[in-house]
Protein backbone atom coordinates (compact mmCIF):
# COMPACT_ATOMS: atom_id res chain seq x y z
CA UNK A 1 0.00 0.00 0.00
CA UNK A 2 1.21 3.23 -0.82
CA UNK A 3 1.10 7.20 1.10
CA UNK A 4 2.53 10.01 0.65
CA UNK A 5 4.63 10.43 3.19
CA UNK A 6 6.34 13.03 5.73
CA UNK A 7 9.67 10.63 5.85
CA UNK A 8 13.38 12.25 5.53
CA UNK A 9 15.61 13.14 2.71
CA UNK A 10 14.75 10.18 0.40
CA UNK A 11 18.44 9.52 -0.18
CA UNK A 12 19.06 9.11 3.54
CA UNK A 13 15.91 7.11 3.87
CA UNK A 14 17.11 4.74 1.21
CA UNK A 15 20.00 4.07 3.14
CA UNK A 16 18.33 3.44 5.95
CA UNK A 17 15.76 1.07 4.46
CA UNK A 18 18.29 -1.17 2.07
CA UNK A 19 20.41 -1.07 5.54
CA UNK A 20 17.49 -2.77 7.36
CA UNK A 21 17.12 -5.50 4.74
CA UNK A 22 20.20 -5.87 2.87
CA UNK A 23 21.10 -9.58 3.03
CA UNK A 24 17.24 -10.32 2.39
CA UNK A 25 17.12 -7.66 -0.28
CA UNK A 26 20.07 -9.00 -2.20
CA UNK A 27 18.84 -12.69 -2.23
CA UNK A 28 15.61 -11.76 -3.87
CA UNK A 29 16.69 -9.71 -6.09
CA UNK A 30 19.36 -11.82 -7.84
CA UNK A 31 16.85 -14.68 -9.07
CA UNK A 32 13.55 -12.75 -8.92
CA UNK A 33 11.26 -11.66 -12.09
CA UNK A 34 11.59 -8.01 -11.64
CA UNK A 35 15.08 -7.44 -11.43
CA UNK A 36 16.64 -10.28 -12.45
CA UNK A 37 14.77 -11.92 -15.53
CA UNK A 38 13.36 -7.97 -16.28
CA UNK A 39 15.27 -4.97 -15.59
CA UNK A 40 18.91 -6.33 -15.33
CA UNK A 41 18.78 -7.71 -18.64
CA UNK A 42 16.79 -4.89 -19.74
CA UNK A 43 19.71 -2.42 -18.19
CA UNK A 44 22.30 -4.61 -20.36
CA UNK A 45 20.84 -4.52 -22.99
CA UNK A 46 20.53 -0.58 -23.23
CA UNK A 47 24.14 -0.33 -22.30
CA UNK A 48 25.19 -2.48 -25.35
CA UNK A 49 28.99 -3.36 -25.41
CA UNK A 50 30.80 -2.64 -22.56
CA UNK A 51 34.27 -4.33 -23.01
CA UNK A 52 36.70 -2.25 -22.02
CA UNK A 53 34.69 0.39 -20.96
CA UNK A 54 35.05 2.68 -17.53
CA UNK A 55 31.38 2.15 -16.43
CA UNK A 56 30.09 3.80 -13.06
CA UNK A 57 27.76 1.67 -11.43
CA UNK A 58 25.60 3.90 -9.19
CA UNK A 59 22.95 2.01 -7.01
CA UNK A 60 24.96 -0.89 -7.17
CA UNK A 61 23.59 -2.43 -4.57
CA UNK A 62 25.02 -5.60 -3.53
CA UNK A 63 27.04 -6.23 -6.81
CA UNK A 64 24.40 -7.72 -9.27
CA UNK A 65 24.72 -5.44 -12.18
CA UNK A 66 28.34 -5.21 -11.87
CA UNK A 67 29.00 -8.22 -11.15
CA UNK A 68 27.04 -8.71 -15.10
CA UNK A 69 29.12 -6.20 -16.50
CA UNK A 70 32.56 -7.32 -15.19
CA UNK A 71 31.76 -10.65 -17.26
CA UNK A 72 31.63 -8.79 -19.92
CA UNK A 73 34.58 -7.13 -19.85
CA UNK A 74 33.91 -3.64 -18.56
CA UNK A 75 36.13 -2.01 -15.97
CA UNK A 76 33.40 -1.04 -12.94
CA UNK A 77 33.09 1.30 -10.02
CA UNK A 78 30.55 0.72 -8.00
CA UNK A 79 28.70 3.66 -6.16
CA UNK A 80 25.86 2.75 -3.07
CA UNK A 81 24.20 5.16 -0.49
CA UNK A 82 23.87 1.64 1.91
CA UNK A 83 27.13 0.78 4.20
CA UNK A 84 25.65 -2.87 4.29
CA UNK A 85 24.88 -3.34 0.62
CA UNK A 86 28.13 -1.83 -0.35
CA UNK A 87 29.61 -4.16 1.86
CA UNK A 88 27.94 -6.98 0.40
CA UNK A 89 29.07 -5.67 -2.84
CA UNK A 90 32.47 -5.57 -1.52
CA UNK A 91 32.39 -9.63 -0.90
CA UNK A 92 30.57 -10.49 -3.83
CA UNK A 93 33.37 -8.69 -5.90
CA UNK A 94 36.56 -8.59 -4.06
CA UNK A 95 39.16 -6.30 -5.77
CA UNK A 96 37.62 -6.55 -9.14
CA UNK A 97 35.38 -3.29 -8.97
CA UNK A 98 36.20 -0.78 -6.31
CA UNK A 99 32.76 0.16 -4.14
CA UNK A 100 32.17 3.06 -2.19
CA UNK A 101 29.75 4.83 -0.19
CA UNK A 102 27.99 7.80 -1.47
CA UNK A 103 24.99 9.89 -2.02
CA UNK A 104 24.18 11.12 -5.33
CA UNK A 105 22.09 14.06 -3.55
CA UNK A 106 25.68 15.60 -3.65
CA UNK A 107 28.31 16.29 -6.07
CA UNK A 108 30.33 13.10 -6.99
CA UNK A 109 33.35 14.54 -5.39
CA UNK A 110 35.29 11.04 -5.80
CA UNK A 111 35.27 11.57 -9.48
CA UNK A 112 36.97 13.73 -12.14
CA UNK A 113 35.53 15.00 -14.86
CA UNK A 114 35.66 12.75 -17.99
CA UNK A 115 36.29 9.54 -15.49
CA UNK A 116 34.00 7.16 -17.11
CA UNK A 117 32.87 6.07 -20.60
CA UNK A 118 29.26 4.86 -18.96
CA UNK A 119 27.18 5.43 -16.07
CA UNK A 120 24.62 3.24 -15.34
CA UNK A 121 21.80 4.13 -13.20
CA UNK A 122 19.84 0.87 -12.32
CA UNK A 123 16.41 2.09 -10.66
CA UNK A 124 17.57 4.52 -7.95
CA UNK A 125 16.76 7.64 -9.61
CA UNK A 126 13.52 7.71 -8.14
CA UNK A 127 15.11 7.72 -4.85
CA UNK A 128 15.73 11.94 -5.34
CA UNK A 129 13.29 14.79 -5.60
CA UNK A 130 15.62 16.22 -7.89
CA UNK A 131 17.53 14.81 -10.75
CA UNK A 132 19.07 17.92 -12.39
CA UNK A 133 21.67 18.23 -10.00
CA UNK A 134 22.89 14.68 -10.62
CA UNK A 135 22.23 14.16 -14.03
CA UNK A 136 24.53 17.21 -14.17
CA UNK A 137 27.38 15.31 -11.94
CA UNK A 138 26.83 12.41 -14.83
CA UNK A 139 27.27 14.57 -17.36
CA UNK A 140 30.48 15.79 -16.05
CA UNK A 141 32.10 12.70 -15.01
CA UNK A 142 31.07 10.99 -18.42
CA UNK A 143 33.58 11.92 -21.49
CA UNK A 144 32.55 13.63 -24.30
CA UNK A 145 30.17 11.36 -26.01
CA UNK A 146 29.57 8.92 -22.86
CA UNK A 147 26.48 7.83 -22.42
CA UNK A 148 23.80 7.49 -19.67
CA UNK A 149 21.92 4.33 -19.24
CA UNK A 150 19.14 4.16 -16.58
CA UNK A 151 15.91 2.63 -15.41
CA UNK A 152 12.96 4.08 -13.16
CA UNK A 153 9.68 3.16 -11.98
CA UNK A 154 7.29 3.64 -14.66
CA UNK A 155 5.20 6.82 -14.10
CA UNK A 156 2.24 5.46 -15.11
CA UNK A 157 2.94 2.80 -12.34
CA UNK A 158 3.21 4.89 -9.17
CA UNK A 159 0.45 6.85 -10.40
CA UNK A 160 -2.63 3.83 -10.28
CA UNK A 161 -0.84 2.49 -7.26
CA UNK A 162 -0.75 5.73 -5.63
CA UNK A 163 -3.44 8.22 -7.21
CA UNK A 164 -3.23 11.89 -7.12
CA UNK A 165 -2.63 14.08 -10.04
CA UNK A 166 -0.19 12.80 -12.47
CA UNK A 167 1.56 15.63 -13.33
CA UNK A 168 2.54 16.03 -9.33
CA UNK A 169 6.02 15.07 -8.64
CA UNK A 170 5.04 12.99 -5.37
CA UNK A 171 6.89 11.35 -2.50
CA UNK A 172 5.45 8.03 -1.57
CA UNK A 173 6.17 5.19 0.35
CA UNK A 174 5.78 1.28 0.42
CA UNK A 175 6.09 -1.15 2.85
CA UNK A 176 8.77 -4.03 0.75
CA UNK A 177 9.15 -7.12 2.23
CA UNK A 178 12.05 -9.75 1.32
CA UNK A 179 13.01 -13.22 2.37
CA UNK A 180 10.55 -13.29 5.30
CA UNK A 181 12.00 -9.44 6.01
CA UNK A 182 10.42 -5.73 5.61
CA UNK A 183 11.73 -2.29 5.31
CA UNK A 184 9.93 0.93 4.57
CA UNK A 185 10.90 2.27 1.33
CA UNK A 186 10.64 6.00 0.37
CA UNK A 187 10.73 7.35 -3.59
CA UNK A 188 9.25 9.97 -5.65
CA UNK A 189 6.96 9.73 -8.60
CA UNK A 190 7.00 12.12 -11.41
CA UNK A 191 5.37 12.33 -14.67
CA UNK A 192 7.43 11.43 -18.21
CA UNK A 193 7.86 15.59 -19.08
CA UNK A 194 9.42 16.20 -15.61
CA UNK A 195 11.81 13.42 -16.27
CA UNK A 196 12.55 14.80 -19.89
CA UNK A 197 12.76 18.47 -18.67
CA UNK A 198 15.50 17.39 -16.24
CA UNK A 199 17.55 15.55 -19.52
CA UNK A 200 17.37 18.81 -21.27
CA UNK A 201 18.47 20.78 -18.13
CA UNK A 202 21.66 18.40 -17.35
CA UNK A 203 23.08 18.77 -21.53
CA UNK A 204 21.98 15.03 -21.82
CA UNK A 205 20.33 14.20 -25.18
CA UNK A 206 17.83 10.80 -24.87
CA UNK A 207 19.40 8.43 -27.62
CA UNK A 208 16.81 5.99 -26.52
CA UNK A 209 13.37 4.94 -24.92
CA UNK A 210 12.45 1.72 -23.75
CA UNK A 211 9.42 0.08 -21.86
CA UNK A 212 10.95 -3.99 -21.97
CA UNK A 213 9.26 -7.24 -21.48
CA UNK A 214 10.87 -10.12 -18.92
CA UNK A 215 13.08 -12.51 -20.87
CA UNK A 216 11.39 -15.86 -21.72
CA UNK A 217 12.97 -17.19 -18.97
CA UNK A 218 10.50 -15.76 -16.70
CA UNK A 219 7.52 -17.04 -18.53
CA UNK A 220 8.47 -20.76 -17.14
CA UNK A 221 9.67 -19.94 -13.88
CA UNK A 222 7.18 -17.02 -12.64
CA UNK A 223 4.19 -17.59 -15.05
CA UNK A 224 2.11 -15.01 -13.02
CA UNK A 225 4.46 -11.86 -12.77
CA UNK A 226 5.12 -12.64 -16.55
CA UNK A 227 1.72 -11.99 -17.40
CA UNK A 228 2.05 -8.98 -15.51
CA UNK A 229 5.10 -7.93 -16.93
CA UNK A 230 3.91 -8.22 -20.27
CA UNK A 231 0.55 -6.82 -19.75
CA UNK A 232 1.61 -3.12 -17.75
CA UNK A 233 4.36 -1.53 -18.02
CA UNK A 234 6.44 -1.34 -14.28
CA UNK A 235 9.90 0.23 -15.42
CA UNK A 236 10.98 2.73 -18.30
CA UNK A 237 14.16 2.93 -19.71
CA UNK A 238 16.26 6.10 -21.02
CA UNK A 239 19.83 6.25 -22.81
CA UNK A 240 21.26 9.61 -22.75
CA UNK A 241 24.05 10.97 -24.51
CA UNK A 242 26.36 13.63 -23.53
CA UNK A 243 27.27 15.35 -26.52
CA UNK A 244 30.78 15.77 -28.12
CA UNK A 245 31.03 19.41 -27.49
CA UNK A 246 30.31 19.69 -23.97
CA UNK A 247 32.77 19.79 -21.38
Amino acid sequence: MSAVSDAPSPSRSAAASYDDFAAAYAVDNEANAFNALYERPAMLALLGDVDGKRVLDVGCGAGALAEALLRRGAVVTGLEISERMAALARARLGNRAAVHVGDLARPLALFADGAFDLVAASLVLHYLERWEPTLREFARVLVPGGAVALSTHHPTMDWRLAGGGYFETRRITETWRKGGEQATVTFWRRPLTAMVAAFRDSGLAVEDVVEPTPVAECAERFPAEYATLTTAPRFLFFRLRKPPHLP
